[in-house]
């Protein structure tokens, strides 16, 4: 598993190991190109968790083990937060595609950075 160093805190945050694209008994909503994306427990996504625009961006009842899909163009990245308005977040992510699924619970808010 990839480790992503708390930038603040000094903590890690334990993401999955890259682009696990295994087939599922289910179809998954597919995240549109250009956005960030956070997979509900039934492999669809709500679309207030899509996220476009670059900066922080607060989570609303957004707990349990979820999938993230980076699907930003041009290298652009994201980070996970501990607190509200992007404080206390992971170091930069840039990869792009399917994460293993990650608990959110203690995740309150992400940071789209290009």
């Amino acid at each position: 598993m990839r480790k992503i160093a708390m930038t603040a805190a000094g903590l890690s945050l334990m993401v999955g190991a890259g682009l696990a694209m295994a087939p599922s008994a289910q179809a998954a909503t597919a995240c549109p190109s250009g956005a960030f994306c956070i997979r509900e427990t039934n492999g669809t996504i709500l679309s207030k968790n899509i996220f476009y625009s670059y900066g922080a961006h607060n989570l609303s009842n957004v707990t349990g083990y979820r999938v993230l899909v980076n699907s930003q163009t041009g290298g652009a990245g994201f980070q996970l937060c501990y607190g509200y308005n992007g404080t206390n977040c992971s170091e930069v992510d840039r990869v792009t595609g399917e994460f293993d699924p990650y608990d959110m619970t203690p995740i309150n808010s992400v940071v789209l950075v290009p």
